[in-house]
């Protein structure tokens, strides 16, 4: 079986593009010297090992969610936070006529005044929650019914605030969110009526946004891991959250990109990444893998003058053959190989560039 010339060995790299960047495929021959000695290739042992096609794509690490919270009061703005600050259940969002507006935890925002005798809703049951949360909820039973007890819980509330204890809570006095809030944008202006938006707000939790190709889509498996390449070239761990099932059409700018579904990376550690937001990063996704496959590096292959790929053999006495290989996964630099006589510790050439 004759090794392939140079010009066969650019077309068959073409072939194998992309797994084989970087490495010079050669002839099985050995190199010559100026004295004319053989200089023997440097070798390498098949091995039977698992092999994990990873794929790299461009994500955007930030906070995960965006809201704006708006205000429906026209009383004058008095205190706003600053971009980057953090918002808990409790603590104020931002300031009319010098009264603190802060923030409760639910699902629902107020959308009535909340008193002694309305009808029961979940609205209650959430204004119930946060009291108890707040270390106002002595004698108070969280449910959808507003009592006596949920008046003194407020008034107890307001009292902290040093606001006026009327036991009721009208619109607009907090601001109702699932969670806690990173401060994006302030919108209002201090010394302006409230009314419009007055910030825009995001999660505290740092994730990682992907735009995937909705043809690589079998790479991205809610909970697999992944690894995250930071701009300063360090790395950080983390797991997929989220995999979209409705593929996006590209932008009117780039017609020609394929589709793509959304894909959510939680970090395992989002210390890691300091104070980067909004910055472009990598992620390696774990695609498929082959286990106890036989497996040489990619410069071990060779490329045939009848077709196809081939490894030079050394036998323990030194002799060499050349054995037609059929090519499977690219990993991590190695290639599964499968051929004839070929087993794990099987040593082969690896042909110096």
């Amino acid at each position: 079986m004759k090794a392939r010339t140079t010009l066969g060995i650019a077309v068959a790299a073409t072939l194998v593009a992309g797994s084989t960047a970087g490495i010079l495929l050669v002839t099985g021959r050995a190199h010559d010297d100026p004295d004319g000695a053989v200089t023997p290739a440097p070798t390498a042992t098949v091995t039977r090992t698992d092999l994990v096609q990873t794929e790299q794509v461009d994500g955007v690490l930030g906070y995960a969610g965006t809201t704006t919270v708006g205000s429906a009061t026209n009383a004058i703005v008095t205190w706003l936070p600053q971009p980057g600050d953090t918002i808990t259940r409790g603590q104020h969002v931002y300031d009319a006529a010098n009264q603190p507006v802060p923030l409760f935890y639910g699902r629902l925002p107020f959308w009535r005044e909340l008193h002694r005798g309305v009808p029961d809703g979940p609205d209650v049951r959430i204004l119930e929650q946060n009291l108890d949360k707040l270390g106002y909820g002595d004698g108070l039973t969280v449910d959808d019914d507003f009592t006596d007890a949920t008046a003194a819980a407020v008034r107890k509330w307001q009292k902290a605030r040093h606001v006026p204890r009327t036991g009721r809570v009208p619109t607009g006095d907090v601001v109702v969110l699932p969670g806690a809030i990173r401060v994006a944008e302030v919108k209002a202006r201090l010394g302006a009526p409230a009314t419009g938006d007055v910030v825009t707000a995001t999660g505290t939790r740092k994730q990682v946004a992907v735009d995937l190709p909705a043809t690589k889509s079998g790479l991205a498996v809610k909970g697999a891991k992944v690894t995250v390449g930071l701009p300063d070239g360090s790395t950080a761990r983390g797991r997929i959250t989220a995999v979209g099932t409705t593929a996006q059409a590209p932008d009117e700018d780039s017609p020609d990109d394929p589709p793509t579904l959304p894909v959510t990376v939680a970090l395992d550690d989002p210390a890691t990444t300091g104070a980067l937001d909004g910055a472009p990063v990598t992620v390696g996704l774990r695609g498929a893998v082959h286990k106890k496959v036989l497996a040489v590096p990619v410069g071990a292959l060779l490329a045939l003058a009848e077709g196809g790929f081939g490894v030079q053999v050394v036998a323990d006495g030194g002799a060499q053959r050349i054995v037609g290989v059929t090519l499977g996964a690219f990993a991590n630099g190695q290639v599964e190989i499968k051929g004839e006589g070929l087993s794990d510790g099987t040593k082969v050439t690896v042909p110096a560039a």
